[in-house]
């Protein structure tokens, strides 16, 4: 085996314990919410610096995950392939990644942002790698705990742009929290064999999928429409966002109702999809709406 090609290897395990892909869509929202503020104007270099800094704290919550999961993930289909659970890293090694990410990132965010940025996304790594994770095994409850670090990269977006903790902050906050619920259950729902296999109970009922969580979801997709709406009410954005946030919300909730109507893993496939579509086209509607001082 050539140097290179085990550096890129290595490389490439790395990038798998970060999860960099959902990492890179959990960021988006984060830059998202920083150019929501209002007298923030576009940076390439501050954009670069917030993505670099987030994607760091997020891979090494995601590293932490990983340690901790390492002896589950081996027992389901889609995670025995990852670096721990195949031996290709050591728990050592891991620990270290974890450690020089996680610093790296917070400092970035103090340095180039605010301190209260920086302690929010170290918050958020501590309560997503050592509360939820563990959490998963004990009850339905890892859903609640394991949003608040999912929808804090709203918070610490808005925060790195106003240094406030505002209500428009906790609007961007609250899209992000309500979605996380169908998004969670949706999941679930699909994995249901393999999070069982392991012990993660993430379903709000013991019997597994049913129509009462297919109802849970639709309720919690609901929300969303009034949630998405509440920028606009703010004078964050402007009227084009409000009706985007109608209708795409009216879209999704409707695949939550194809969900309690049909009660199949084929429906709830299609409502994981749509939560990813509804999350990407809500972002995009709220930045190119945003109302201009």
């Amino acid at each position: 085996m050539s140097l290179s090609y085990a550096i890129a290897s290595r490389v490439k395990d790395y990038f798998m314990m970060m999860k960099f892909t959902l990492t890179f869509m959990v960021v988006f929202a984060c830059v998202v919410a920083y150019l929501l503020v209002p007298g923030v104007e576009f940076s390439l270099i501050k954009v670069l610096l917030l993505f670099a800094g987030g994607i760091l704290v997020s891979g090494s919550a995601n590293i932490i995950n990983q340690i901790l999961e390492r002896e589950t993930d081996k027992l389901m289909a889609r995670t025995a392939v990852r670096p721990l659970p195949g031996g290709r890293v050591t728990v050592t090694e891991a620990w270290l990644l974890c450690v020089l990410t996680g610093v790296a990132g917070v400092a970035i965010l103090g340095f180039s942002f605010n301190w209260l940025a920086a302690g929010l996304s170290f918050f958020s790594l501590l309560l997503y790698g050592f509360v939820y994770t563990p959490w998963k095994k004990w009850n339905s409850l890892a859903v609640l705990v394991g949003a608040v670090p999912g929808a804090l990269p709203m918070l610490i977006g808005w925060a790195a742009g106003d240094n406030a903790l505002s209500i428009g902050g906790w609007s961007l906050f609250a899209i992000q929290f309500l979605w996380q619920f169908p998004h969670f259950w949706a999941i679930a729902w699909v994995a249901h064999k393999d999070y069982s296999r392991a012990g993660f109970r993430l379903m709000p009922r013991e019997d597994g999928p049913g129509k009462m969580i297919a109802l849970q979801a639709a309720m919690w997709t609901l929300l969303l429409i009034p949630a998405g709406i509440a920028p606009y009410l703010l004078g964050l954005t402007g009227y084009i966002s409000a009706i985007v946030a109608i209708l795409i919300g009216g879209w999704y909730l409707w695949k939550a109702i194809q969900l309690y109507r049909k009660a199949d893993v084929p429906s709830a496939r299609k409502l994981m999809f749509g939560s990813y579509i509804y999350l990407a086209v809500i972002l995009l509607a709220l930045l190119f709406d945003k109302v201009k001082l």
